[in-house]
């Protein structure tokens, strides 16, 4: 049997999943669209700072919490630190029926690069 690495099983979930630039959010933030923003990192990371208005649930209680937080049909946006978490993220809401999602390439440290705001 063959076995893949984990870098393998992100840059398959990247290639499934629409990925948007840390610019191209500071542009839907910046003009105010409707559009969730979720961080999937762990609570230590959220505390340092996030995106503000961003929804926080961690990537490990995904599955189990997310229907009860975000609706299916609204536009959402995952992020993490560098962008793979969000990428698998993204990937198993599309598997449950979300559709309207996409990934944060570079995540959250690559946010200030482009001006983006942070909230602390």
């Amino acid at each position: 049997m063959s076995y893949k690495t984990g870098a393998e099983i992100i840059e398959e979930a990247r290639a499934q999943v629409r990925e948007v630039s840390p610019k191209e959010v500071k542009a839907m933030h910046d003009t105010k669209e409707d559009v969730t923003y979720l961080d999937v990192r762990e609570p230590n990371e959220w505390n340092l700072g996030r995106i503000p208005g961003a929804v926080h649930l961690p990537r490990g209680n995904l599955e189990s919490k997310l229907e009860g937080m975000v609706e299916r049909e609204r536009k959402i946006v995952v992020y993490c630190a560098r962008g793979n978490r969000s990428a698998l993220a993204a990937l198993t809401m599309k598997q449950m029926g979300y559709e309207n999602i996409s990934s944060m390439s570079g995540g959250f440290q690559a946010w200030p690069d482009v001006g983006g705001q942070v909230e602390e």
